[in-house]
């Protein structure tokens, strides 16, 4: 039940296609995404009150010598805290694109990009490791590109996604400085250790990732200093 919270929305975007239909693929994607809405609110009472934390391991992504990383996803209080409000918001975003995109011509492409963002996203929240983290990361980027540039026969649309694409990727170079960093100071990427190992580690250094991790945060939820793409984005009206 855990993993399909996670892939049931990929899994949406390759229904999502024209061999479904005009009509079904999106209602498949549709479907796929309430099933994970109603698995993640299992998940919120069997972690979130009754105290079961889950961590479900796919297999080794790299190896080498005693240094390991793995397709490792954990679902604890503050990850399930997290599916709720994202997955929700992307059911109300889905049911809503239903009547808004009735009549366009290509809304099965729509659907599938919106499922593709809520993948990456639950992707991002249920990675054990820093690679699974920045993997969603990029994910998240590359729908919000695809979204942006959506009605692609615009040029405000393109200019849009080229430059949220672009000034994402000043965040991505500061993510991948603070992940380099952790691994040069623990030797290991796990959120976990990093979490248990934080308290010993030397202030200054600490500090100094928090800014580049920071960075990468400012550029991918817009804030101040790099929100400048977020406001040419919003191409829909």
């Amino acid at each position: 039940m855990y993993i399909s919270i996670i892939f049931l929305p990929f899994l949406g975007a390759l229904l999502s296609n024209r061999w479904n239909g005009y009509i079904y693929g999106p209602y498949l994607s549709l479907l796929t995404i309430f099933l994970s809405f109603i698995f993640s609110l299992i998940a919120f009472y069997e972690i979130g009150f009754l105290g079961s934390n889950v961590s479900i391991e796919l297999g080794k992504w790299l190896e080498y010598g005693q240094w390991e990383i793995g397709w490792t996803f954990i679902f604890d209080t503050l990850t399930v805290s997290m599916l709720i409000p994202v997955i929700t918001i992307s059911l109300l975003v889905q049911l809503y694109s239903i009547n808004y995109m009735e009549s366009d011509p290509h809304k099965i492409r729509f659907f599938s990009y919106l499922s593709i963002f809520s993948f990456f996203m639950l992707l991002l929240i249920t990675g054990d490791n820093f690679l699974i983290l920045f993997l969603g990361w990029e994910g998240v980027g590359l729908a919000s590109y695809l979204l942006i540039n959506f009605w692609f026969t615009r040029l405000a649309a393109n200019f849009a996604a080229l430059k949220a694409f672009l000034i994402n990727r000043i965040g991505d170079w500061g993510f991948m400085i603070g992940i380099l960093l952790i691994f040069s100071i623990i030797e290991d990427i796990s959120l976990s250790n990093l979490l248990v190992l934080g308290l010993y580690l030397n202030p200054d250094l600490t500090f100094l990732l928090l800014i580049f991790l920071l960075i990468g945060a400012m550029a991918k939820s817009a804030q101040f200093g790099l929100h400048t793409w977020l406001a040419d984005a919003m191409e829909g009206w």
